[in-house]
């Protein structure tokens, strides 16, 4: 079989596709590979090799990207401002026997940040507490109010994780009460801080050069650098001279969940969290992490796609339209039959969530028509649910390929979420419009944002958007293409491949995973499964076939050609190759993406 045919050149474009069934080219993510036999034997370290250099890393570190651990890319905690004194303070709390609360944000990041927190504070002897606020009753972020009745109640220490870097006037109050706070954050910050005894965060403005090289953590990543300083500040103060360390590889798991859950970017840092973090998940050491993934009906050990699309959301459901407290109690509990119950109630509440969301999107959808030559689709509505506003975003910018922004309306107020597209900072935009005065309270970071508006300010803050940020769209979605890293005959898609394109993983936001072209094939059969997924089964010339499935893209123009128009026609399909375990013998197929007429 030829060796991979490698090129300097990332713009020629594949398989001579300029247009395909979506109307997009199809380029080289860097230099091509084009595979023209039925095996990799032998070059699955070509393939590895290539993968990483075309992520961006560089020839002299691909040994240490291949396998990337804590040891090679942890950074010194003390790099970020404010870590020692934030260490600092919390080893007094230990050592003192100081009431401490972990005030964690409702989603998947602040209920991991704030599980990591509790428990290692458990692991030192210490019994922290935890405040989740209520999405619909107390909003985004600590508020003063909660923060006083928590000093009341006797914590003279608070540490806010996923939140409190905007918390001004709630961290005043907190401060003309007497109680220290703690800031563990990663959005965006403005230029004058809150008033805080410690803010860590790689996001401020005044982050030095290396800690501001790690601004792409998740807030859990953040909590976790907090949890190495501050075991390292209680070694140094003789705490562990009869006592034992904490474990702090067992908390990886937490971090690996809240990373992949935040879509924070896969690259550095964060790709070794993930990746050391999946070897703890698979020991299920954890018992309410062993309960989520029963209850999600994984019987493997979890990948990184299973966080993002399994376990997050049931965590998720539970800050979104049920009980905000869920999620850090199933992951903190150290009863196997609570685990289970909450387990339960969390995929319970994942399916209802899944009906709301589907409602609130058909309703957004519907706004699109009068919004086509908008750059940011901002869309509201009453009575939409604030707990799916997010994820209807980022369905509707993955159908507009704009940024969107979905805002659930009251008599006077809406509460917004906005989802990106790379190349455009959303987050930037959405701080900007606070300070202009056309947001009640906003913030975020370049592909996530959250806001509050007033109802009669919508068409001033969409006109805002659409003239700040409609060159960077029009950049972005003119640079758009299709992204291939490998092409091959329909022969080559088996197992193997796939295991060796894992090889370069785990994968997930700026680690993208690999999109390989197949082609070409004839249609054996398609339709339409489910509500909207198209099945297909394709064969090469040689009489391999294999299966292809894109999800919930039956009314695109690609099904739509695929399902009536390839009779005696050839194809080149796109996508990502992975395992298909239903039969007696695991087989590869294709999650399909795209397609192109092949002759």
């Amino acid at each position: 079989m030829a060796a991979p045919q490698l090129s300097l050149s990332s713009h020629a474009h594949v398989l001579g596709v300029t247009a395909s069934l979506s109307g997009k080219a199809w380029r080289w993510r860097g230099g091509n590979m084009e595979l023209g036999g039925e095996s990799i034997q032998g070059l699955e370290h070509s393939i590895l090799d290539q993968l990483l250099l075309t992520r961006g890393v560089a020839k002299d570190d691909l040994a240490r990207h291949a396998r990337p651990t804590l040891r090679d890319f942890l950074p010194d905690p003390s790099t970020f401002r404010d870590m020692d004194a934030a260490a600092a303070r919390l080893a007094d709390a230990v050592t003192s026997g100081e009431r401490v609360t972990i005030y964690g944000d409702y989603d998947v990041d602040g209920a991991t940040s704030a599980a990591l927190l509790v428990e290692l504070l458990r692991q030192l002897g210490h019994d922290a507490g935890y405040y989740i606020p209520d999405r619909l009753l107390e909003g985004y972020g600590p508020s003063g109010e909660a923060l006083v009745r928590l000093g009341e109640a006797g914590s003279s220490l608070i540490v806010t994780v996923d939140c409190g870097a905007m918390a001004h006037e709630a961290l005043a109050m907190a401060k003309r009460a007497g109680v220290d706070v703690i800031v563990v954050d990663h959005h965006k910050c403005a230029p004058e801080l809150p008033e805080a005894a410690a803010l860590v965060n790689p996001n401020r403005l005044d982050e030095s050069d290396l800690g501001a090289a790690h601004g792409h953590l998740a807030a859990v990543g953040v909590a976790f650098l907090l949890a190495v300083a501050l075991v390292r500040t209680l070694r140094g103060r003789g705490w562990f001279a009869q006592r034992r360390e904490p474990d702090l590889i067992s908390l990886l798991d937490l971090v690996a969940l809240g990373t992949v859950a935040d879509v924070a970017a896969l690259h550095g840092l964060n790709r070794a969290f993930v990746a050391q973090g999946l070897k703890v998940l698979a020991r299920r050491e954890r018992i309410g992490m062993a309960a989520l993934i029963d209850a999600s009906r994984i019987n493997r050990a979890p990948q990184a796609s299973d966080l993002g699309f399994a376990l997050g959301p049931r965590i998720n459901a539970g800050g979104r339209i049920g009980e905000s407290t869920l999620g850090v109690r199933l992951l903190t509990t150290t009863d196997a039959e609570e685990a289970r119950a909450i387990a339960i109630q969390l995929s319970q509440l994942n399916e209802e969530r899944r009906a709301i969301e589907a409602e609130v999107q058909e309703a957004a959808e519907a706004q699109l028509a009068g919004q086509h030559n908008m750059a940011v689709q901002v869309l509201a509505g009453h009575g939409w649910h604030p707990g799916v506003i997010g994820i209807v975003a980022g369905r509707i910018k993955e159908k507009t390929g704009k940024p969107a922004i979905v805002i659930a309306l009251d008599e006077a107020q809406g509460k917004g979420s906005g989802r990106s597209i790379s190349g455009v900072d959303l987050g930037a935009a959405i701080i900007a419009a606070r300070e202009a005065g056309l947001l009640v309270a906003g913030g975020g970071h370049a592909m996530a944002a959250g806001l509050t508006i007033e109802s009669g300010r919508l068409a001033d803050f969409a006109g805002f958007l659409d003239e700040r940020l409609a060159r960077d769209v029009e950049r972005a979605r003119t640079g758009a293409a299709m992204l291939l890293d490998l092409a091959l005959a329909p022969g080559g898609l088996a197992p193997e491949l796939v295991e060796t394109l894992e090889a370069a993983g785990p994968y997930g936001v700026g680690w993208p995973a690999p999109r390989i072209a197949v082609g070409p094939v004839r249609i054996v059969k398609a339709d339409i499964v489910g509500k909207d997924h198209l099945r297909l089964i394709a064969s090469g010339s040689e009489g391999r076939s294999f299966k292809a499935i894109a999800f919930r893209a039956a009314e695109t123009e690609m099904a739509q050609t695929l399902l009536h128009r390839s009779a005696g026609r050839r194809f080149h399909l796109a996508g990502r190759a992975r395992i298909d375990d239903w039969g007696n013998r695991p087989a590869a197929e294709l999650q399909l993406e795209d397609a192109a007429f092949a002759d």
